[in-house]
């Protein structure tokens, strides 16, 4: 069931920071962004999934450095202009990648591991944060994607930790390869 949840994500319609009108124009529209971009959505997923097959301190190191980093991508969103194509590059490698590691089933030095999560939450922070000056309060959108994302990490350690274990880590081993599989599909047709 949740494979199948998985595949259908990962064909949703793209990430597109949709802005609400009223009280929830903060808050609400950063909170959900991640959540109905399935390449966001997977990359986060993949982040908590990658934490927990790897056990040890990777399974709160790499969910709070994405966020904390991601932070740091939607202030370069805020203060320069990178063209889309590097963004949405960025964004479908880090599916490859960090799904690869984890179908892989890598269990990468700490430092590595930090470095690959940091590198593609800024890509994930960029879209915010070029979104967030158009809210109307960027304050209350940036925790809206920051408890959002958090949300995200800590369903993929529950699915890591739930499945990890079955059929000697092969059901979560596969997840990582059809998240591998949409970021292949976002990278070769340009749609995210």
């Amino acid at each position: 069931m949740i494979a199948t949840g998985l595949i259908a994500a990962s064909f949703a319609s793209p990430a597109s920071a949709h802005i609400l009108g009223g009280p929830m124009g903060g808050f609400g529209s950063g909170f959900e962004h991640p959540l109905l971009g399935a390449d966001h959505f997977l990359a986060m997923l993949a982040v908590g999934l990658w934490g927990a097959q790897m056990g040890g301190r990777s399974v709160w190191t790499l969910p709070a450095t994405f966020p904390l980093i991601m932070c740091v991508g939607g202030v370069i969103g805020m203060l320069c202009d990178i063209p889309d194509a590097v963004i949405s590059g960025g964004i479908s490698l880090s599916l490859i990648a960090l799904g690869g590691a984890i179908a892989a089933r890598w269990k990468a030095p700490e430092y590595a591991s930090l470095t690959i999560i940091a590198l593609f939450a800024l890509f994930h922070g960029y879209p915010h944060g070029k979104m967030a000056p158009n809210a109307t309060d960027p304050a209350a959108y940036t925790v809206g994607f920051v408890v959002a994302t958090g949300m995200i990490h800590i369903f993929g350690i529950a699915i890591g930790y739930g499945l990890g274990r079955l059929y000697n880590g092969i059901v979560v081993r596969a997840l990582g390869g059809m998240i591998v599989l949409a970021g292949v599909y976002y990278l070769v047709t340009g749609q995210m």
